[in-house]
């Protein structure tokens, strides 16, 4: 699908080079050569210009022999090249698609590697904040994990690897940040902590080595929590439980916890809140059986002396 903003915004970045470009050499050298349209001159003169780390002028001539060149010899060192004067003048979408292209067309190149890694890189720097789209960041990674596919043992596979993890975590983030909305939402126009749990969910197992992992998982305890507390009667005994599994859970992983003195306290009342529930509604053999396999000694005993009540 066609991205306008990214279209118009990479036209304002070339217009604004253009115009700044031959605003500043109208009586110089550089307008001497474009005005020449000598293929070879441009060719020479974009290489001692790329050298110079003039991107702006390199770009221009590399873009100008992109058409003339097309099917020769040069033709991938133009591309290359190109793509590469696009990075320097901050182009990255431009430049990211020239790296695809590059890759695609000439597949045995040495510079295959380089051109692959450049392309998760430019759709890195593209990557924006966490309330934007991310489509950017999904494509860094994919292009990122490709370079590390293609090439395990390549200079830039622990760069490409941090990349990858950023990009991840900031993934991560805006499934955690979509979860504590709907966690905020609570119960207006329904059970919106049920779909606080399952985002948060989904996530960890798309990103089980986020570093967002801690808050998903007590966002996950909290609101089973709060179903618990609100759920009508008949409910609560299996929700309470499920509580108080998810804290021994979450209580496991991060022992020293930010949120420990809050998932202490859940799991008090979900203990509370489970005996008050099955004193107004009995156990039923599910429950007897959960306690006997993961119940406390006294649970346990619970479970057999209610047990032999209902054989009797």
């Amino acid at each position: 699908m066609l991205n306008l903003s990214k279209l118009y915004r990479n036209f304002l970045v070339v217009a604004t080079l253009v115009v700044a470009l031959f605003s500043t050499s109208s009586c110089g050298e550089f307008q001497r050569i474009v005005k020449s349209r000598d293929n070879e001159l441009w060719y020479q003169k974009a290489l001692e210009y790329y050298a110079a780390h003039d991107y702006m002028r390199s770009s221009y001539l590399f873009g100008g022999l992109m058409t003339a060149y097309m099917g020769s010899a040069r033709s991938d060192t133009i591309t290359r090249y190109y793509a590469q004067s696009l990075v320097g003048i901050g182009d990255y979408y431009s430049a990211a698609q020239y790296f695809q292209n590059y890759v695609k067309t000439f597949p045995s190149s040495d510079d295959c590697e380089h051109c692959q890694y450049m392309s998760g890189y430019c759709h890195y720097m593209l990557s924006p904040k966490t309330l934007l789209d991310q489509a950017d960041t999904e494509a860094a990674i994919s292009e990122l994990q490709l370079y590390v596919n293609l090439y395990p043992d390549g200079e830039k596979v622990a760069d490409a690897e941090r990349m990858m993890r950023e990009m991840q975590d900031k993934l991560a983030l805006k499934a955690y940040e979509s979860a504590k909305l709907y966690f905020d939402l609570g119960n207006y126009m329904g059970n919106n902590y049920r779909s606080a749990v399952i985002t948060a969910q989904n996530c960890l197992k798309k990103y089980p080595d986020t570093k967002h992992r801690e808050d998903l998982s007590f966002l996950i305890l909290e609101s089973k929590f709060i179903q618990a507390e609100n759920s009508v009667l008949e409910r609560q005994s299996e929700r309470y439980r499920d509580v108080i599994d998810e804290y021994y859970a979450f209580a496991n992983e991060f022992p020293q916890s930010q949120y420990t003195r809050r998932a202490n306290n859940m799991f008090e009342r979900s203990q509370k809140g489970l005996r008050q529930a099955e004193k107004l509604l009995p156990p039923s053999e599910d429950d007897l059986d959960y306690y006997r396999n993961y119940g406390t000694r006294l649970d346990r005993e619970a479970a057999e002396k209610q047990a032999a009540t209902l054989a009797d």
